[in-house]
C-alpha cells in the first residue's frame, strides 16, 4: 500500500516510538497515539510535527478517521471495537513487526515461544555476528524491529524475538527461519483460549514456503504437531531423542545432522548457562545459526563465550554461603517451573507474585512444594498464590507487603545450602514499569545486603 500517507501508530512505547520515527523519515504524516499522556523526545516530536503529525491522546476514533493505516504496538489488542470498525472502513491494521518486515530487504530469523525467546534470540544474534555481513537483533527483546532494520542490505541477517501479541496483526511477514520453542499457558487475559494463543504463535511461519525453514521443538507435545500447519522446510530439535535429521543431544553433546552435514558442536558441561530449558534454547540457536550459514566452529565458540541474558536465572552474588539469582523474566508459571528444575539440589527460597496473569497454578505449586524450603509471596497475586500454595502443601509460606520486605525476609531466613531465587510467575506492572526494573531493583537490594554482611 505505497499510497499510504497518513498513519496512526497506536502505543507510545519502545516499538511505537521506533515505528513512528521511521515512518516520519519515509515522509508519512504520523499520529502517535496513546491512551495516557506521554512526553516525547524532542527529536521525535520535531520529526512528527515536520510532516503534520504529532502525539495524540484523546479520541481514538477521531484519529482513525484521518488515516489509511494503523501500526499497533504489542500491548494493543487487534480486537478493539474501534480498530475493527476502522478495518471494516478500509483502514489497514498491522503490527510493528509487519511494518519492519515490509521495509527490510535482507534475511530474518524470527523466534517465538512461551519461554526462552530472549535467551535464544540473543544467542542467535551473537552467532550472526560471526558472518561477514551486517546483522542486528530486535523485536520483543527490547528494540523496535522497524528501527533496527534501517540501513541493512539484502545480504544482512536479523534475529527477531516475536511475541504472540506481535504476531496477531501480521499480513505478509515471512522470515527465512521461523522458530517455535514451546507452548504453555500464558497471556490468557488477552488471548482467552490456548487455541487462540497457539494460532497467534503459528503466524510466525504461516506465510512460509519450501524456500524457508520452520524450526520446531520435537519435545513439546503440542509444538511437535505443528508441522502440519507449515509449508516451510521442517527442522526439529530435541534434547531427549536422537533425531535422524535435525538438531539433537546425545550423551550431553549438541549435534546437527542435515543433508550432507553432520557435526558435534560442544558438550553441555562447557557452557556457562545451565538447565534443561537452556539446552533447548541452545539446540534452537544451533539450528538458526546453521541455516544462516554460521560454521560449526563459530557456533561452538559463541556458545562457550555466552554468559546468558540479564534477568533470566542471572547470578547476582553470594551472601554467607547463599547464592542469589534474579529470574525477573519469569513472568509465567512455566518459566518458574523451568527455573526450579534448573536447581537440581532444591533448598530454594522462592520470591513470587506480582500482577496476576490468571494462569493455572497447580503444576507450579506442586514443584514448589518439592523444591522450595520457603515461598515468599508479594504483589497483587499474593492471595490467589497463597491459596494455591496451601492446597499444594508448600512447607512454609510468608506473605509480605513490599518488594523490599520480600528480599529482606529471604535474607533473614536463608542459610547454606539454600538458594534465594526471584522467579515471580507474574508480570511486574503492579509495582514496576517492567520486569527489567524489577530485576534491577532486586539486584540493588541484594548487593546492598551483601555490603552490610561484609
Amino acid at each position: 500500500m505505497s499510497d499510504i500517507q497518513k498513519v496512526m501508530v497506536f502505543g507510545a512505547g519502545i516499538s511505537g516510538k521506533g515505528a513512528a520515527a521511521e515512518l516520519a523519515k519515509q515522509g508519512k504524516t504520523v499520529f502517535l497515539y496513546d491512551d495516557s499522556p506521554k512526553t516525547l523526545e524532542p527529536e521525535l516530536e520535531a520529526a512528527l510535527a515536520a510532516k503534520g503529525g504529532g502525539f495524540v491522546c484523546g479520541s481514538l476514533e477521531a484519529v482513525l478517521n484521518q488515516v489509511q493505516q494503523v501500526v499497533l504496538s504489542p500491548a494493543v489488542p487487534l480486537n478493539l471495537p474501534a480498530l475493527q470498525k476502522a478495518q471494516a472502513a478500509g483502514v489497514e491494521v498491522i503490527t510493528e513487526v509487519e511494518l519492519a518486515w515490509r521495509n527490510y530487504p535482507g534475511h530474518m530469523i524470527a523466534i517465538t515461544g512461551t519461554n526462552g525467546k530472549t535467551t535464544t534470540t540473543t544467542l542467535v544474534g551473537e552467532m550472526l555476528k560471526t558472518l561477514p555481513v551486517k546483522t542486528a537483533v530486535g523485536g520483543n527483546i527490547g528494540f523496535a524491529l522497524s528501527k533496527e532494520v534501517v540501513g541493512l542490505d539484502r545480504n544482512s541477517w536479523v534475529a527477531a524475538e516475536v511475541s504472540s501479541y506481535q504476531m496477531e496483526g501480521i499480513r505478509n511477514f515471512c522470515p527465512d527461519v521461523a522458530v517455535v520453542l514451546n507452548l504453555t499457558p500464558d497471556h490468557m487475559e488477552r488471548h482467552k483460549t490456548m487455541d487462540e494463543y497457539g494460532r497467534c504463535k503459528r503466524n510466525v511461519f504461516i506465510n512460509q514456503t519450501a524456500r524457508q525453514v520452520t524450526v520446531l521443538n520435537y519435545d513439546d507435545p503440542e509444538v511437535r504437531t505443528w508441522g502440519k500447519y507449515s509449508k516451510g522446510t521442517l527442522c526439529y530439535f530435541s534434547r531427549t531423542a536422537v533425531l535422524p535429521e535435525g538438531v539433537y543431544m546425545k550423551d550431553g553433546s549438541f549435534f546437527i545432522k542435515w543433508k550432507n552435514t553432520a557435526a558435534e558442536i560442544c558438550h553441555k558441561s562447557e557452557l556457562q548457562i545451565f538447565g534443561a530449558h537452556n539446552e533447548e534454547n541452545v539446540l534452537a540457536a544451533i539450528a538458526c545459526g546453521f541455516f544462516a550459514g554460521v560454521t560449526p566452529e563459530d557456533m561452538r565458540q559463541t556458545l562457550l563465550d555466552f554468559k546468558g541474558v540479564e534477568h533470566r536465572i542471572e547470578y547476582v552474588t553470594t551472601i554467607n554461603g547463599v547464592p542469589y539469582y534474579n529470574d525477573s523474566k519469569a513472568t509465567n508459571t512455566d518459566s518458574v517451573i523451568k527455573a526450579l528444575e534448573a536447581f537440581s539440589g532444591g533448598h530454594i527460597i522462592l520470591l513470587a507474585g506480582g500482577h496476576d496473569k490468571m494462569t493455572p497454578l497447580e503444576p507450579m505449586m506442586r514443584l514448589v512444594s518439592e523444591k522450595a524450603d520457603l515461598l515468599i509471596l508479594l504483589g497483587e497475586a499474593r492471595e490467589r498464590f497463597y491459596e494455591a500454595a496451601v492446597a499444594a502443601h508448600v512447607p512454609a509460606i510468608i506473605v509480605v507487603d513490599t518488594f523490599k520486605e520480600a528480599v529482606e525476609t529471604a535474607y533473614a531466613k536463608a542459610h547454606a545450602p539454600q538458594v534465594v531465587l526471584l522467579s515471580p510467575a507474574c508480570s511486574s506492572f503492579d509495582m514496576f514499569h517492567d520486569m527489567g526494573e524489577r530485576g534491577r531493583y532486586f539486584k540493588k537490594l541484594v548487593r546492598d545486603l551483601a555490603k552490610e554482611a561484609h
